[in-house]
């Protein structure tokens, strides 16, 4: 019971929202509210300031913060190792994975880990890279997926597979009958980015000042903060777009997009698993050597 009890309080810390947190952990906001006064009653002391609908970590809820992150890591792991003994795998992995992983890399591979570990609980959270490295160093996530090519010192990266942005427009762009354009013709046209943060926009914004092009030279109409949204908006405009080229076989071979190569860019980068320092063991270790194996068939 204290286990749950923790998983709440740190749910309810991280979000500090009870709503929220009863949506995560799928139980009512009531039941958040009785854990939470549980908690403060058995340790004589308030968690929470409330002000009005919003509410804050007192001291002692910062100090329970720091204990209950340490204590369910190690509940993790505790059921990581007692089902090893089992001869079984088992526990709960939450999983964050930045957008274009998440929608074109992973279902096939999600599919087959849960038929391959049907006691492990997965749970994925979709956000772009930034958010996703975030979620991470807030004990919000266990193991991400992010791409780009920017590393912040403090997390672990582990390389999983390379990827490649091209530049799309639809078969009947004034620019579909070009296999390849100058970059001066680039900052001409229209053009739909995805938003700050993604890994999209990073790798695309540090080939652009290599090239000596700012951002603010190019004719961009708007930022939307999906491939599908940018493939979507292309496909009924006569902007152009940079994805993934993993994301776009479909419309590829049906016709619907057509790849326009800007000369001189070369938008290569590097989908990795993000890990704190120093928790590379359980069902994050198990997930990546599954993935890692199956990464031919992705």
């Amino acid at each position: 019971m204290l286990e749950f009890r923790l998983k709440v309080f740190n749910s309810v810390a991280k979000h500090l929202s009870f709503t929220k947190a009863a949506q995560e952990l799928f139980i009512s906001q009531p039941a958040i509210s009785k854990h939470i006064r549980e908690l403060e009653a058995q340790y004589k002391t308030r968690l929470f300031e409330r002000l009005g609908n919003r509410i804050s970590l007192t001291a002692s809820g910062q100090l329970l913060l720091e204990h209950s992150e340490r204590i369910l890591n190690e509940f993790s792991r505790l059921e990581y190792d007692m089902s090893l003994l089992r001869g079984e795998y088992g526990g709960t992995l939450c999983l964050g994975a930045s957008t274009t992983i998440s929608q074109y890399l992973l279902p096939p591979l999600l599919a087959r880990f849960v038929e391959k570990f049907p006691d492990v609980s997965l749970t994925l959270v979709n956000g772009n890279s930034e958010e996703i490295e975030r979620a991470l160093e807030e004990h919000r996530i266990d193991l991400g997926l992010v791409e780009g090519n920017i590393r912040r010192p403090h997390l672990k990266y582990t390389r999983f597979m390379k990827d490649e942005l091209v530049p799309v427009v639809r078969p009947d762009s004034p620019w579909a009958s070009r296999d390849e354009i100058t970059i001066d013709e680039l900052r001409t046209i229209p053009l739909v980015m995805r938003e700050r943060g993604s890994g999209t926009l990073d790798v695309l914004s540090s080939e652009l000042l290599r090239l000596n092009v700012r951002m603010s030279d190019l004719n961009i109409l708007m930022y939307l903060g999906s491939t599908e949204s940018i493939k979507l908006f292309i496909k009924n405009s006569r902007a152009m777009g940079f994805v993934s080229v993993r994301s776009i076989a479909e419309e590829l071979y049906r016709g619907e997009l057509k790849v326009v190569d800007v000369a001189g860019m070369e938008m290569n980068r590097e989908f990795d698993f993000v890990q704190l320092h120093g928790e590379d063991a359980g069902l994050s270790k198990l997930f990546m050597d599954f993935a890692f194996r199956y990464n031919e068939r992705l």
